[in-house]
């Protein structure tokens, strides 16, 4: 699963190391994501801002259900042929937590990289928390493009050239990679995300997520998820379900380093798939 603003094709090289191994894998695009997103023409060279700031987007009015009812069609599918093994990253966590309360026999083990898993507080709550004190929330507001509530959707000119809110998305991103390597991936990126990330009802539940094994692979230098956050996301998940804990493992580098050189999570998901 993957995060804000991503899709598919960002899981490529990952899917690559992973079928080296021996190890079938499905990227999954949510709704609106991958060929459903909205690329408008106001977004392409040379770009009309204000058209851009007006369009609509196809991720409008999509929800955090609509989300999990595409993924539970996918884990059905994927089940009838062996063992399942769900991972998520960043803002995936929100779908795959929700889908894992809904249908935990979909699931042979939930796997959350830098992934949000709440347990205690909304998603939105946590931004207050002094664990994302070191968050640079001004960095998408750099780029932003129109009204989200009148767009009813967050926008996002990834394809802007201002020095400062490129320079503010690869410290938040990848702070790590090269210039090369940031901008590939930053256009890999689509514009349009949606606004729900669900409310109390969507976090974590004992008697449903908790029965699944679960791992938790943090990354050490993530500037979006700060490792603070990621480790009370941890701890509070082994509150909840003590007698089923995290796996922990971890990964050096930032938000987007392990999906630019994959082995080293590639591994780490082998290890996990010889588990179930």
């Amino acid at each position: 699963m993957r995060g804000a603003f991503a899709n598919s094709f960002s899981f490529a090289p990952l899917q690559a190391e992973l079928g080296l191994l021996g190890h079938r894998s499905v990227a999954v695009d949510l709704p609106g994501h991958g060929f459903r997103a909205t690329y408008s023409r106001a977004y392409q060279a040379p770009q009309d801002l204000e058209g851009l700031a007006a369009v609509p987007g196809s991720i409008k009015g999509v929800t955090l259900a609509d989300n999990v009812t595409h993924l539970i069609g996918t884990l059905e599918r994927a089940k009838r042929n062996g063992p399942v093994i769900l991972v998520s990253h960043s803002r995936g966590g929100v779908t795959a937590t929700a889908a894992a309360n809904a249908r935990p026999d979909l699931i042979d083990r939930i796997v959350y990289v830098a992934s949000w898993c709440p347990v205690a507080l909304d998603v939105g709550a946590y931004y207050a928390e002094p664990e994302m004190a070191t968050v640079d929330a001004a960095a998408l507001a750099l780029a932003m493009a129109g009204d989200p509530a009148e767009l009813g959707l967050l926008r996002v000119n990834f394809r802007t050239a201002d020095p400062a809110a490129l320079a503010a998305f690869k410290a938040a991103f990848l702070a790590d990679g090269t210039d090369e390597e940031f901008l590939a991936f930053l256009n890999t990126f689509q514009p349009d995300e949606n606004l729900d990330v669900g409310t109390s009802a969507d976090r974590a539940q004992a008697a449903t997520w908790g029965r699944i094994p679960k791992t938790y692979v943090r990354l050490a230098d993530d500037a979006s998820m700060p490792l603070a956050l990621q480790d009370r996301l941890i701890r509070e998940g082994d509150t909840l379900t003590p007698e089923n804990p995290y796996d922990v493992r971890t990964l050096e580098g930032s938000h987007l380093k392990w999906l630019i050189d994959p082995a080293p999570a590639a591994r780490v998901l082998g290890e996990l798939a010889a588990l179930v």
